[in-house]
């Protein structure tokens, strides 16, 4: 009995011990990376040129809000107000309006900038009844057709001996006067 008390209190010692002991951790190197999210400005440049040859160059800066435009050897930066169509950006003095590339600069009550893009429409039908709808942006050169309301074919201009030619690389528009043709790789889809 004697024996059995001594080995249950040999065990009772070890299992005692071995709970008090922590095991020894090594200095063991760590490699720590911190990461920096850095955001990008989201920027867009645009250069208008008007009828009269004056030339406007503004910095959008969509992060911030702001538009910063030289003008006539003038700086400025303007400040974004909500709008309900287009964009609308003013400051005390100016005030920068504008959808799409139309644009328009104000001094006070006074435009002294403004652009709009030379913009036609026209719809032709031919003698099987389609209709071809086309818009004209003759500032870009490009053209935006619609066969009986589909899908938008946009195509840019291209230089006609005379007439008009417009193409992409699927389809091609040639035509003089009212007279059109719309070919779709190579095959007639609409003349009138």
């Amino acid at each position: 009995m004697t024996k059995k008390i001594l080995t249950f209190s040999m065990l009772a010692t070890l299992f005692f011990n071995a709970c008090k002991e922590t095991p020894k951790q090594e200095n063991v190197e760590t490699d720590v990376t911190e990461t920096v999210e850095t955001i990008a400005d989201d920027i867009v440049t645009t250069t208008t040129i008007n009828k009269d040859g004056k030339k406007l160059e503004v910095v959008f800066n969509n992060t911030s809000g702001t538009a910063t435009f030289d003008f006539e050897g003038e700086t400025v930066t303007l400040e974004q107000e909500k709008s309900a169509s287009g964009f609308w950006y003013k400051n005390d003095t100016y005030e920068l309006r504008g959808k799409g590339n139309n644009i328009q600069l104000s001094k006070g009550d006074e435009v002294v900038f403004e652009h709009e893009d030379d913009i036609v429409e026209t719809s032709l039908k031919d003698d099987k009844g389609q209709t071809l709808h086309m818009t004209f942006n003759n500032t870009e050169g490009t053209l935006k057709a619609y066969l009986n309301g589909g899908e938008q074919i946009n195509l840019v201009a291209e230089k006609a001996a005379s007439g008009i030619w417009y193409k992409n690389d699927q389809y091609e528009l040639r035509g003089k006067g009212v007279k059109v043709e719309l070919t779709k790789d190579g095959e007639t889809v609409f003349k009138n």
